[in-house]
């Protein structure tokens, strides 16, 4: 059965390619992305994030996400105990609110 789906595919993608349908497309000549985060994640919840994404609607664990990298980076960096300890507050708090959203989504998609 995948066998004969495969050369459907294959055919279809042919058939668009002779007619010119796969001509200037968004990323002709790039690379693929790199997408090796999601080898472990379930195909059709990590499509729906990239279009979520593509369209700028994002849920707020990924921006959560984003703001924990840069309060790492930051505390890394840093050598005054005042600023660590007020960053590791910081970073503690967003791991907190990361884990709230992320669960929270997790029980609605169920």
């Amino acid at each position: 059965m995948l066998g004969s789906l495969g050369k459907l595919v294959e055919r279809q993608i042919k058939k668009a390619q002779a007619e010119g349908q796969m001509d200037g497309l968004e990323g002709e000549g790039q690379p693929l992305p790199d997408r090796s985060s999601e080898a472990q994640t379930d195909p059709a919840l990590a499509a729906g994030h990239r279009i979520m994404a593509q369209a700028g609607v994002l849920p707020e664990e990924f921006s959560i996400k984003k703001e924990l990298e840069v309060a790492r980076k930051t505390y890394a960096s840093q050598t005054d105990p005042d600023d660590r300890k007020a960053t590791m507050r910081l970073i503690a708090e967003l791991e907190m609110r990361y884990n709230m959203a992320r669960d929270a989504r997790r029980a609605f998609m169920r």
